[in-house]
């Protein structure tokens, strides 16, 4: 039989790509994950990875008992699932969701887990494709997106309509706004504001916009935290969603400027079928609604 630990131990070095990397998400050394590495190989009787350098590939053995460490992880949170089916306080719960939503409701799932002591939460910030595709597979159990998904396997509901905001520098001038002084001013871009400028700015300056790969970018951070502190330090406009703007700190250094056209997204929340009526995952689910629904602002 092969030993958990072991295997434990090399799928998530597959995972990361990485000794130290495993290393340090196990709480081992990366001697430590080398000796479990070569005793799983042992065990098997086949190298599993290829090494060259401080680099691997994985071989045919070792993919094959790469499915065989990820199909265990299901069954074990499968038995854990059951265990735990009716218990709100106890277990595992993972959200996926944009950048934007996770700052800002990050802090309200860290009170329930204040809470709720054995009560784990796990969030994910990442592409509308990849919480989909996570709420599938089972790594995520929840996923807030900004886009209906009719997959067969998941129940969607409706949270809210969150507007897509224009952010300014509060001290900024703003009377009789343009495309071109906001173009003096520069774009705050990020990996989702050029679509977010697409949809917004071409709805309001339908005759001067010609998209985004046209606006004057003053700077690019791909941190969710970091995207406004340009602009309260007055350099720069960007658009984010409302979350995004209420997570940030430091609200005095911001101004959301009304456009005439104003434009909201429908954010849902998404599971497998069957999938809430395990308890923790109700009652985050539950959370989820309520709080969200203080970002549909008309």
């Amino acid at each position: 039989m092969l030993n958990a630990t072991w295997l434990e131990t090399f799928t998530t070095l597959c995972e990361t790509g990485h000794f130290t990397q495993a290393a340090d998400r196990l709480g081992m050394t990366q001697p430590g994950v080398s000796q479990h590495l070569r005793k799983l190989e042992a065990q098997v009787g086949k190298p599993l990875v290829s090494q060259n350098g401080k680099s691997f590939v994985v071989t045919p053995a070792g993919e094959a008992l790469l499915k065989v460490g990820k199909a265990r992880r299901t069954q074990e949170r499968d038995l854990r699932d059951v265990i735990n089916l009716n218990d709100p306080d106890i277990g595992d719960v993972s959200l996926g969701c944009s950048g934007s939503y996770a700052t800002w409701i990050y802090p309200r799932l860290l009170e329930r887990m204040r809470r709720a002591p054995d009560l784990v939460i796990r969030v994910t910030a990442a592409p509308r494709t990849s919480i989909v595709t996570g709420v599938l597979n089972g790594d995520l159990d929840l996923g807030v997106v900004s886009e209906q998904t009719s997959h067969p396997r998941l129940h969607a509901t409706p949270l809210a309509r969150e507007e897509l905001c224009l952010v300014l520098p509060a001290g900024f001038e703003a009377g009789g706004l343009d495309l071109h002084r906001l173009n003096e001013l520069g774009f705050v871009a990020h990996p989702d504001g050029y679509a977010y400028a697409d949809d917004l700015l071409s709805l309001n300056f339908p005759e001067d916009y010609s998209g985004s790969d046209r606006l004057r970018v003053r700077t690019f951070v791909n941190q969710i935290g970091q995207i406004p502190v340009p602009v309260a330090q007055g350099l720069g406009y960007t658009i984010l969603p409302r979350s995004g703007v209420e997570a940030f700190p430091d609200q005095s250094g911001l101004a959301i400027f009304q456009l005439p056209e104003r434009l909201h997204q429908t954010l849902w929340l998404i599971a497998r079928q069957g999938r809430s009526q395990f308890a923790r995952i109700a009652a985050i689910k539950s959370l989820l609604e309520h709080a969200t629904t203080s970002l549909a602002r008309d």
